[in-house]
């Protein structure tokens, strides 16, 4: 196996967050699911934009999250996700490769504008989000460079990516590039909601060895295998991946794998703000552990030092560097 140019290539939907602190109330107004991704055309888009007040706006998507905290953890980190040319696609591409992340994907000419994700915080920390993917939806094969995938040590995939056909056939066309030349091919299941559209597709995944890791939260892993017994679940998940990472909020997270399995502690905090991109830097720590080959226990206690670090502020971007803040409590990196 050649040596990797990058430690992780992520490939998702490419969506420009807008963040804003709101209350409970404008979620009933708004008929919004706490807690819930869901997806909305552009009128939707328009209406819950004019309604909202001051917002945080950034370049996002779930698997972008990732790489951007995999860079800020010092490692070599790549991106593929599809933005239109137009202004927000322009700020969206400069925005990521600012942080460090390269990301040379072609933006799209013509078709739906950009994908916006308009993410509402209430005063507990939960985030409830609202994705117009447009065009972030037409990703497809030909955005796939294999020589870049082959260069990569990691493959991140993010579920929400099973929504859309085209996108759908480029993460299998990426999983298989990286299988074929020695790489190893990872998957958030990013959302209960979206593990309830594509459960028996995601543990077909799972069980053909098309992807080698998978996270979820806990609220992930009861919809895939429809229990609310989190130890039945877990033995499940055990069977079904070569290693499986859960994440439990504060009682921190538990990996499995056909060694056993590893419970790590959360990382304490003084105060959460916004969960928004906790799992996200939750699982840039894990993978930067991983490459690193610090073991399973410290690559959960990085993925918890990163997830702690951001839900104390507003936004899934660290405010600190990250290969400090691991340096500064004895972690690897």
């Amino acid at each position: 196996m050649a040596d990797a140019k990058y430690d992780v290539l992520g490939i998702g939907n490419a969506i420009f967050d807008v963040l804003v602190q709101t209350d409970e109330a404008f979620l009933s107004r708004h008929g919004m699911a706490k807690g819930s991704m869901s997806l909305i055309d552009e009128a939707r888009a328009a209406a819950i934009y004019r309604d909202m007040g001051p917002a945080t706006e950034m370049s996002g998507g779930s698997a972008a999250n990732t790489i951007v905290g995999i860079g800020n953890f010092g490692a070599r980190a790549a991106y593929v996700g599809k933005v239109k040319d137009d202004q927000i696609g322009r700020l969206y591409s400069h925005d990521i490769r600012a942080a460090g992340v390269a990301f040379a994907t072609k933006p799209a000419a013509d078709g739906p504008a950009t994908g916006c994700s308009y993410i509402l915080v209430t005063p507990d920390g939960e985030r409830t989000m609202n994705t117009y993917l447009g065009a972030a939806q037409d990703l497809t094969p030909d955005d796939i460079d294999p020589d870049q995938v082959a260069a990569a040590s990691i493959i991140y995939l993010e579920g929400y990516l099973w929504d859309p056909k085209n996108a759908k056939e480029a993460f299998v066309k990426a999983a298989t590039i990286a299988h074929g030349t020695g790489r190893q091919v990872a998957l958030t299941l990013s959302d209960a909601f979206c593990v309830d559209r594509y459960r028996d597709e995601f543990l077909g995944l799972m069980r053909t060895g098309t992807v080698d890791l998978v996270f979820a939260n806990e609220s992930e892993l009861h919809s895939l295998y429809q229990t609310s017994d989190f130890d039945t679940a877990l033995k499940q998940y055990q069977n079904d991946t070569r290693i499986g990472v859960v994440t439990r909020s504060e009682k921190g997270c538990v990996v499995v794998s056909k060694d056993g399995v590893t419970s790590v502690p959360a990382f304490p905090i003084d105060k959460m703000v916004d969960t928004t991109g906790a799992g996200d830097l939750f699982a840039a720590g894990f993978l930067v552990g991983l490459v690193r080959n610090a073991g399973y226990d410290n690559a959960g206690r990085l993925g918890a030092l990163a997830a702690a670090e951001v839900i104390q502020h507003i936004g899934a971007r660290p405010q600190v560097s990250l290969k400090e803040l691991a340096q500064q409590n004895g972690l690897p990196v």
